[in-house]
Parts: C-alpha cells; sequence; structure tokens
C-alpha cells in the first residue's frame, strides 16, 4: 500500500493493521521534516511493516507495477500538475490495483481571486477542481471505473477560506486495468 502526502504517518499507520504482518505500507511526502517525523512515530509505535520515502507525487521513487492499493488524504488537490500525479499513480500500481483517494473538489469553477490566492491553497481548496475534470483527469491516465463513492458540500460558513458553497469532499475509488 502507498500512501500519497503521507505526512507524520497516520494513515499510514492505520493502513500498517489492515496490511498485516506480510503486506508493506510506504509513506510517501514531499518534506524532509515530515518524513523525519513519521520515521520518529513509526519507531515510537514500535511499527515494523512501514517505510517513508522522500519524494513528490509527481515523480514517485517507486518501483513500477510494485503496489496493490494507494490512498490518499486530502493531498491531490495541493498538485499544481494532477495529470502527472495520476500518470504516476498508475504507472506504480500491479496490474488490477486500486487507488482511493478522499480529495477536496469544487461543483463548479473557483473564482480567480481563490485559486491565486495562496491563504486557500493553505485550505486544501485553491488547488481544487471541478469534480468532472477531476474524474477525467484519472480516466485519461488509464484508469477503469473511476467512482465518487463520498461527496460532502463544505457549508461551513465563517471557515477560514471564506464561501466554500462549491467546495466538496469525496472519496474516489478506481482500478488500474489487469
Amino acid at each position: 500500500m502507498l500512501d500519497l502526502g503521507s505526512g507524520g504517518g497516520l494513515d499510514c499507520f492505520l493502513a500498517a493493521k489492515n496490511v498485516g504482518t506480510k503486506g508493506q505500507v510506504i509513506g510517501l511526502d514531499m518534506t524532509p521534516e515530515m518524513i523525519k517525523l513519521a520515521r520518529l512515530n513509526a519507531d515510537k509505535m514500535g511499527v515494523n511493516n512501514v517505510e517513508f520515502r522522500l519524494g513528490e507525487m509527481e515523480k514517485m521513487p517507486i518501483d513500477s507495477e510494485s503496489v496493490d492499493v494507494i490512498i490518499s488524504n486530502c493531498v491531490i488537490n495541493l498538485s499544481p500538475d494532477k495529470d502527472a500525479v495520476f500518470r504516476e499513480a498508475f504507472r506504480v500500481l500491479k496490474l488490477g490495483g486500486r487507488l482511493c483517494v478522499s480529495d477536496m473538489v469544487t461543483h463548479g469553477e473557483l473564482p480567480e481571486s481563490v485559486s491565486q490566492d495562496l491563504s486557500q491553497w493553505a485550505c486544501c481548496i485553491g488547488g481544487a477542481i471541478d469534480e468532472k475534470a477531476y474524474l477525467q483527469k484519472i480516466r485519461e491516465a488509464g484508469f477503469n471505473k473511476p467512482k465518487v463513492v463520498e461527496n460532502k458540500v463544505d457549508s461551513a460558513e465563517g471557515s477560514c477560506c471564506g464561501d466554500t458553497s462549491i467546495i466538496a469532499s469525496v472519496a474516489v475509488t478506481a482500478f488500474k486495468p489487469k
């Protein structure tokens, strides 16, 4: 299992329980500080089936066709090149492998004032794209059956991100053909 944007490792540690002692979880993060923290957390928790690698989602330091499942929690939307992320995900997945991500998308276009505002990127919405375009990028990378399995519209008034009425958190699954 591979976690894109693993941060301090929480999702990796949860996944480590699911893959069991014979399974392996790889956490990928682009910041040395998060890799250091995740490794420290793994040592503290005594987790032996998790490895953390420094790298970017757009060019993963992962062998081709070596991963069964890719997970990611609200990170792909932060990439300026989502096409590259999905192409790389397709490359590293084994035949029949599964992509299971949660992310922020829009239902309509974000105003330019939001997409160009760095504080909105910090709120994880500046890089969000329309849900249909997001699914299309997954298809174009070669995946079969991209599907939204959960969709929650964020209507939190007064959030740090201003008007979020067109923002949604989605869970998406897709498969690499066998």
